[in-house]
């Protein structure tokens, strides 16, 4: 199913942050979220690539966050 290149895929998004496809064929798994994109694997991909430039988790930044500030 994902190994097809002409299969029209959804790009989603976690409450963390975190992104993944899913063919637009399908409903999309709970807790996740379409963000709009859809097209090709390649082209969902590529916005991936593009967008998501932390892949740590929104908890973790978080946390990492508090970490610094009572540091």
């Amino acid at each position: 199913m994902f190994d097809d290149p002409e299969r029209e895929f959804q790009v989603l998004i976690n409450d963390e942050g975190q992104y993944s496809i899913w063919p637009t064929s399908h409903q999309c798994p709970e807790g996740w979220t379409a963000v709009g994109v859809k097209g090709v694997k390649a082209d969902c991909v590529a916005h991936i690539d593009k967008v998501w430039d932390d892949m740590r988790p929104v908890s973790l930044r978080r946390a990492m966050e508090l970490e610094e500030i009572t540091s």
